[in-house]
């Protein structure tokens, strides 16, 4: 074998792997969780503070007591319908809508402040409010949340928006409804976009870390929406594919032509 023959052979050896490592994703950032140890049980505590309530939030509301009778009024059928997608569906829900004025309207109690408020405040402002005026005794109050939904896009397995009876879901979960991250999706950093209190706010997270297992991102709230960015391979696939469609339509178009020609003849 001669030398040209050689390193020629080389150069082309030189490249192939080239090609190679610039294809491959670290292994660092296409796992969860890479730094993390064998020390056993992750035990701090996270503070999974209860969300506020915010203008066309749905409310269910009830209201019980030892007086049924007297009770019933406050738990008549709410005509504020509303339909609410989840990853099912959708499926119609009825309840007490957060106005734009950030009220609740209730029967004899009318126009109750919500917006601001968690369900714990609202529930003790509703049982002052039917103490002060003597409506019933010992009232008890259960408010819940109609609407918790929270929305996963971008490079997961299917993009959706998952409603969460349970009022509590943790972005790992999330995740996993949503069919997990792909290969082409950055862990180490996705984005969460949270509103609270009129303002929105965008954090990042790296999934990478164990650190993330006790941050205040490890539960969702209502309305987050969770993307996770495309990595660099995807992106380069893209416009690669992007540059070669022109290349690949005039080529079929040329043999159409030629095939034409010769089907004529």
């Amino acid at each position: 074998m001669s030398i040209k023959t050689t390193s020629s052979n080389l150069i082309l050896l030189i490249f192939s792997i080239l090609i190679v490592f610039s294809n491959c994703t670290p292994t660092q950032n296409a796992v969860y969780f890479y730094n993390a140890t064998d020390s056993g049980v992750v035990s701090r505590n996270i503070n999974l503070e209860e969300p506020f309530i915010q203008k066309n939030d749905l409310l269910s509301i009830s209201i019980s007591s030892l007086n049924a009778e007297a009770t019933a009024i406050f738990n008549a059928p709410n005509t504020q319908a509303t339909s609410t997608s989840t990853s099912t569906g959708s499926t119609s829900a009825g309840g007490y809508l957060v106005n734009s004025e950030g009220n609740v309207q209730m029967p004899i109690l009318g126009n109750v402040k919500a917006e601001g408020l968690t369900k714990r405040q609202l529930k003790a402002s509703i049982t002052q409010m039917i103490n002060e005026k003597k409506l019933l005794v010992d009232p008890i109050v259960t408010i819940r949340h109609l609407n918790y939904e929270v929305s996963i896009i971008g490079e997961v397995g299917k993009p959706t928006v998952i409603n969460v009876p349970s009022e509590k879901i943790s972005l790992l979960k999330a995740l996993g409804i949503a069919g997990d991250i792909t290969i082409y999706g950055k862990k180490h950093n996705v984005l969460l976009i949270r509103e609270e209190e009129g303002k929105r706010t965008i954090n990042r997270i790296n999934l990478n870390d164990e650190k993330f297992l006790t941050s205040e991102f490890y539960y969702l709230k209502p309305n987050d929406v969770v993307y996770v960015e495309p990595n660099e391979r995807k992106i380069k696939n893209a416009n690669r594919n992007q540059q070669l469609l022109p290349t690949i339509l005039s080529g079929l178009s040329i043999i159409a032509i030629i095939v034409t020609n010769l089907i004529r003849n």
